[in-house]
């Protein structure tokens, strides 16, 4: 059996499925660590993160399990020997199955530790119960509504924002501070898009490369620039669903193409390319970029956080009063620089009452997102925004 195994690929059936590879990197100094995983869809592939805290009465803290493939328990292990078990595992978020599908595999892995999960959970596309996860009923605490009766609170913070009710189901996620290290632990609410393709998507070229093609005739030489310019598009793809600067051919078209593409594997998608970038592509990643600004997704401004901006806000100026040396997201660039006030500026959007004009994202890239949520409002799926358009 490979160390990069991943057994339970068939619970949430995503890139790169039963085979995960995982990095380990050392944030501060005998205190705090990353792990890295990817997943995506049609080789929209971004990190996914862990991080392990060390913590002073001894042991570990892992916040965001992920795959706890062999390889990654073999790093875990090293830290172990060194600090001892793994006393808690934190859940920090509440909808969906990208990071919920891992906590009971890692829960299993680490029979010592104790598992908290966020208030309210619920899983799309199904609404699976826990115990179907695996996640160990006698270990397993909603974390509670004073987060200073944890058992670890008194190095580490906690805020949970939410839930925030979705009309079909919840969105949540708790925000954890750890003292000592003055670092900020965040799962989807906060990211930053690197230049650059992040070290474990790197791992695999195949992605970046497929994703840098102009043509499904393209042979696309594997260079530091085509892999930059692959990732620069899998970050408009992941963010944006379709940016104003995509466009889809006839799928007619598609076809035929495919029909004469020279790779017409399986790994390729028997040829198939349904993708026109326009010439001013980079424009719009430049801007989602904004120099590594910290960002709240596009997807979290147009769906979710408009929701409950007041509640938000509140999550907001709360997490700001930690004083931070890093923030450290699930997500993207595995460590954002941000000071307080550019942390606040991120979700000003939420301030101003017209959403769209407020954004420093392009009107035109966000389009799709406001016509989904305009569906899903009209059809009675999600409650109204709270902020007029």
């Amino acid at each position: 059996m490979s160390e990069y195994s991943w057994n339970f690929w068939f619970t949430l059936p995503i890139y790169p499925y039963g085979q995960r590879r995982t990095l380990r990197r050392e944030v501060v100094r005998d205190r705090l660590w990353t792990f890295d995983q990817l997943q995506g869809i049609f080789y929209v592939v971004v990190p996914i993160r862990m991080t392990v805290l060390k913590l002073d009465a001894g042991g570990l803290l892992v916040y965001a399990p992920i795959a706890p493939t062999g390889e990654c328990l073999a790093l875990l292990n090293e830290l172990v020997a060194a600090h001892g078990p793994v006393r808690y595992i934190i859940h920090p978020t509440v909808s969906g199955l990208e990071h919920k599908v891992f906590v009971g595999p890692f829960a299993r892995a680490c029979p010592q530790a104790q598992v908290y999960i966020a208030p309210q959970q619920w899983s799309f596309p199904l609404n699976l119960p826990l115990s179907w996860l695996g996640l160990p009923g006698d270990r397993t605490h909603v974390i509670p509504d004073e987060p200073s009766q944890l058992p670890f609170a008194d190095q580490c913070a906690l805020e949970v924002l939410g839930p925030i009710n979705l009309g079909a189901g919840w969105f949540g996620e708790v925000a954890l501070y750890d003292r000592p290290s003055r670092s900020l632990l965040l799962t989807d609410s906060l990211i930053a898009i690197p230049e650059d393709p992040p070290a474990i998507v790197q791992l695999d070229s195949f992605p970046l490369l497929f994703h840098a093609k102009d043509s499904p005739f393209d042979v696309v030489e594997d260079t530091p620039e085509n892999r930059r310019k692959g990732w620069q598009r899998i970050c408009l793809f992941a963010t944006y669903f379709r940016p104003s600067v995509l466009a889809t051919p006839p799928w007619s078209q598609v076809i035929r193409d495919a029909f004469k593409a020279g790779d017409r594997s399986r790994k390729n998608y028997f040829g198939l390319y349904p993708f026109e970038w326009k010439d001013d592509w980079q424009r719009s990643f430049d801007a989602l970029r904004g120099n590594g600004r910290p960002l709240v997704a596009p997807v979290l401004q147009q769906l979710i956080l408009n929701r409950a901006p007041q509640e938000t806000l509140d999550w907001v100026e709360r997490v700001s009063q930690w004083h931070c040396d890093r923030l450290i997201s699930a997500h993207f660039q595995p460590q954002i620089i941000s000071t307080k006030e550019q942390f606040c500026q991120a979700f000003s959007f939420l301030e101003n009452q017209e959403l769209l004009s407020s954004s420093p994202l392009p009107n035109v890239d966000l389009q799709l997102l406001a016509e989904i949520d305009k569906t899903l409002c009209d059809r009675g799926i999600v409650p109204p925004s709270k902020l007029s358009r």
